[in-house]
């Protein structure tokens, strides 16, 4: 519920008479207000919940509406074992953010995991689904539910709202709602059954692996796979392993643009500890990604093999997600945007005027490059500036609405607004830089070309001095001869795709390198390998660069595997830049493999957003919303492990995945710096 620390009061097992005794008291409770007259409270900063499940502030229900809404609640408890506690005030104050509100009377009344609360300002229309993360329900669930609740909500039907929110809870825990205690009773039996079942289950795998030696065991600091993995079929534990990794990316991503915002604004001293704990969880994730990279290569892996690292990606996610959980909320006070609303929204005015200001800079360079590069060569970036007028529009209604809440004094509104139209500016801003940077590859692409061309004709004319008894070289010279005619053509008259020719060369190149080397000393081969290190490292930074930037700023719709090629690609071509000057073979060998790989990612990567565009054609969301959860801005839960090809899924995208909740224009919740755990649990809204 954001407060992980709250002790579970009520637990999943009460007794019956416990819960009749509440019930009495809920009616006792309702007529001493109706014998009183009391009306609506003024009184709105956290409250004391009732002995009811509804404790009603505004006085907007009849004593009849509440006994009906207690008795909905008390049967959501006997179908489940789960309490959804409703609290419904004029408005939230002290905190005035719906979220801290509802979380704060959350911790105040001690509330458990498998322990709810639906918190509701009448009059500042907003509401909240205060939820401890290790609940039964997951956010997506909370996201539809919030989205169930709006009708009633729309109507001021305060007892429809609590209706249909139980309604949804019982849906998604499986147990209908029509329940009652016989209900109730049977459930209890089935779960000591269940417990009974796992405990024994529980007693065989110990005693199993104990005769097992474990193929891959944890790093120091990091914890292992959760205790249910092993229970788990190996395809569910991929399906998991993926979207945990989307999901870290995603987290990891988030708090990295984050962190850059509070660097430029607090400076390197007083974000030392973010940026540490963002290090080690970028870390954790890289060791994640380089296990699914082994179990994704051509090279079988055994069950148990394919089982021990699954899980070992599992406890990496989870960790590198609770590294920075743990520095979240330093994090948030830090950024203090609720307090410094007014200044911060000032700020990302001024970036959004300069980075629209660039776009037609943009405009000219993109159609500038069409006259001279081929469409394929210019694929990464060809939408760049109509996906970055979508970030401007998503951030012009986000500061739209920050402006009008801060004139309402919604300071907390206005901060999760702020935050989402500086997270959409700066992306707008990569997508044109993204432009220029492709730009400048292709014409040092075209320089290098020309060189590598030069010294494939030297070597063609070495190679053909050589015997050739059985004709092989003659056929590697007229191989390398037809590379070397189709890079010309990619490089000559418009359209070019000098990136392409020059890897046409490298591949040319490689073909006469494996004739000649026989006749090279190693000092000369060691020479050679230099001489072309560089054409080589450029090809694959440009490669790596455009798959950054390309999935970055549509991470909402790319699934797990194009991550994990760009994240491969990322730590080989490192590897490939930091060998010494002596090793330049395998600087070079790693330096094409690490092009390879990002080549890979940018087309994975392309598959994954040309689903996301099918699915979400016809999808409602104006003012950008669309771009926004392309650009991972806006979370996109229901993506799952994104992608047709990562286990995921789209399902919907607005409908509760945009972050249910609703506001205006549907309703929206950004990222925000922090793992798993506290990023983007920004729920509720306006009605």
């Amino acid at each position: 519920m954001g407060v992980s620390g709250a002790v579970e009061q009520g637990g999943a097992v009460r007794s019956l008479s416990a819960r009749v005794a509440r019930r009495a008291s809920a009616v006792l409770l309702t007529a001493a207000v109706l014998w009183s007259g009391a009306g609506a409270a003024s009184a709105t900063d956290p409250i004391d919940l009732g002995t009811g499940y509804v404790t009603d502030e505004s006085g907007v229900m009849s004593a009849s509406d509440r006994t009906a809404a207690d008795d909905r609640l008390q049967r959501l408890y006997e179908n489940t074992g789960v309490d959804l506690y409703a609290a419904i005030v004029p408005a939230f104050t002290d905190p005035a953010d719906s979220q801290q509100w509802a979380d704060e009377v959350a911790a105040r009344n001690g509330l458990g995991p498998t322990q709810y609360l639906v918190a509701i300002a009448t009059d500042s229309r907003q509401y909240y689904i205060s939820a401890d993360s290790s609940g039964p329900l997951s956010e997506e669930d909370l996201l539809a539910i919030e989205q169930e609740m709006r009708p009633a909500l729309g109507e001021d039907d305060w007892g429809g709202v609590i209706v249909a929110a139980a309604d949804g809870f019982d849906e998604r825990l499986g147990e209908g709602t029509s329940g009652g205690g016989a209900g109730g009773w049977f459930t209890g039996i089935l779960w000591v059954i269940v417990i009974a079942l796992a405990i024994g289950f529980a007693i065989w795998l110990f005693v199993r692996s104990r005769r097992k030696k474990a193929v891959a065991g944890p790093s120091p600091g990091i914890p292992g796979a959760p205790s249910s993995a092993p229970q788990a079929s190996i395809e569910e534990l991929t399906r998991q392993a993926a979207s945990a990794l989307v999901q870290t990316d995603d987290a990891v991503k988030t708090s990295e643009e984050e962190l850059g915002f509070a660097r430029a604004q607090f400076g390197d001293e007083a974000t030392a500890d973010f940026v540490t704990a963002v290090q080690e969880a970028k870390s954790a994730l890289a060791e994640a990604f380089s296990l699914k990279q082994q179990l994704d290569d051509e090279v079988p892996d055994q069950a148990e093999q394919t089982r021990a690292w699954t899980e070992r990606i599992l406890a990496l996610c989870s960790a590198a997600n609770e590294m920075l959980d743990a520095k979240a909320e330093a994090f948030d006070e830090l950024r203090r945007l609720e307090q410094n609303a007014p200044e911060a929204l000032a700020r990302v005015q001024v970036d959004r005027a300069r980075v629209a200001d660039a776009l037609g800079d943009a405009d000219m360079t993109l159609a500038r490059l069409a006259q001279t590069y081929s469409p394929d060569a210019l694929a990464t970036v060809a939408d760049n500036p109509a996906q970055a007028r979508t970030r401007l529009e998503f951030a012009d209604q986000r500061l739209a609405e920050a402006q009008s809440d801060l004139g309402a004094g919604r300071g907390g509104e206005a901060a999760v607004g702020i935050r989402a139209a500086e997270d959409a500016v700066a992306q707008a801003d990569r997508l044109e830089h993204a432009i220029d940077s492709l730009a400048a590859d292709m014409v040092e692409g075209e320089r290098q070309a020309a060189a590598l061309i030069a010294d494939i004709e030297s070597d063609i004319a070495a190679a053909g001095a050589l015997p050739d008894e059985n004709g092989h070289i003659a056929g590697t010279i007229a191989a390398a001869r037809a590379r070397l005619d189709d890079a010309r053509g990619m490089l000559g008259e418009p359209p070019r795709h000098p990136l392409a020719a020059l890897q046409s060369l490298q591949t040319a190149n490689d073909q006469i390198d494996a004739v000649i080397a026989g006749v090279r000393d190693a000092q000369a081969q060691a020479q050679r390998a230099r001489q072309i290190l560089d054409q080589a490292l450029l090809q694959a930074q440009a490669q790596v660069t455009a798959a950054e930037d390309y999935i970055t700023s549509r991470r909402g719709a790319v699934g797990a595997e194009a991550r994990t090629r760009l994240a491969e690609a990322g730590a080989t071509l490192v590897r490939a830049q930091q060998l010494p000057p002596s090793e330049a073979a395998q600087a070079l060998g790693q330096a094409q493999r690490a092009q390879q790989l990002a080549a890979g990612a940018i087309q994975l990567a392309q598959a994954d957003v040309g689903a996301f565009e099918t699915t979400s054609q016809g999808s409602s969301g104006g003012g950008g919303m669309m771009g926004a959860v392309l650009g991972g801005i806006v979370l996109n839960s229901l993506l799952g492990g994104g992608g047709g090809r990562s286990g995921g899924g789209f399902g919907g995208l607005l409908g509760g995945g945009a972050r249910g909740g609703g506001g205006r224009g549907g309703g929206f919740r950004p990222g925000s710096f922090g793992g798993g755990g506290t990023r983007g649990r920004r729920g509720g809204g306006r009605f």
